[in-house]
């Protein structure tokens, strides 16, 4: 139901109240966002999480979170995983955008990166992708200003990933993706042994003080509130935050042992 309330122009507008998620295509599992909107203007956010409990760890966190507890991971073995997120994140990305056919060229490069593609191959199969997604003037012109984090800002939320890498907007962020992807899919046959301090996943560091998906929840209302309604799902994929990372610490060391 509608209600009224003053937006930034000083009218009385109907003020509708829409959820996103938790049943959403291209949406991270278990996040919903309510959205109060004015007109087409979002004007209020609230975050809202449905975690399960896992049995296991967070599969895109896996490899670091062996080497926190200890054990022996390759570079290439944690460069394949960090490619696949990052290509998983982009399929979504794509997919939010309106761009199917690159939605399922991600996810394609995705799959072959878990099933063991080697790095020459893989290598192969990213670059026209990525040479693709940064050449597109219309995919710079949809997300270029949308969700604008600068890393001072990201920094101060805790953020440790890609988007305080960006030090800018959804378009940026994009940017930190493919060249993640094009990096550590040329990484994939690297034997060298990560060390602990290296312990830095797709999201950001895994041995924080808070799992790296929760200050890019924290940032989500900054960044959605004064976003017009069409963009904002956009936003919350150039995030992409994975709430399997916030499931009970409890379980997560039980998987462990």
């Amino acid at each position: 139901m509608a209600e009224r309330a003053d937006d930034r122009d000083g009218l009385r507008l109907d003020r509708l109240h829409v959820p996103l998620g938790p049943a959403l295509g291209d949406w991270p599992a278990g996040l919903v966002v309510r959205l109060a909107l004015q007109g087409d203007v979002v004007q209020q956010v609230d975050v809202q999480t449905a975690i399960p409990a896992l049995p296991h760890p967070p599969f895109w966190d896996e490899p670091w979170l062996r080497v926190v507890a200890g054990e022996r991971v390759t570079h290439g073995d944690a460069a394949r995983r960090l490619c696949a997120a990052h290509l998983d994140s982009l399929g979504r990305y794509f997919a939010v955008v309106g761009w199917a056919d690159m939605a399922a060229r991600a996810r394609r490069v995705r799959d072959g990166a878990l099933a063991g593609t080697d790095a020459a191959e893989l290598s192969a199969l990213a670059r026209p992708l990525i040479r693709r997604a940064e050449r597109s003037r219309a995919l710079r012109w949809l997300t270029t200003g949308l969700g604008p984090l600068s890393a001072e800002h990201a920094h101060h939320l805790g953020i440790t990933g890609p988007a305080l890498v960006a030090d800018g907007d959804a378009h940026s962020r994009l940017l930190v993706w493919l060249d993640a992807v094009g990096r550590s899919a040329a990484a994939c046959d690297d034997t060298d042994v990560v060390d602990a301090a290296e312990a830095v996943g797709p999201r950001g560091r895994i041995d924080g003080p808070a799992p790296p998906s929760q200050p890019l929840l924290n940032a989500l209302p900054g960044l959605l509130e004064g976003t017009e309604f069409a963009c904002a799902r956009i936003v919350v994929a150039s995030l992409d935050p994975d709430l399997d990372q916030l499931a009970p610490a409890e379980v997560q060391g039980a998987a462990h042992g």
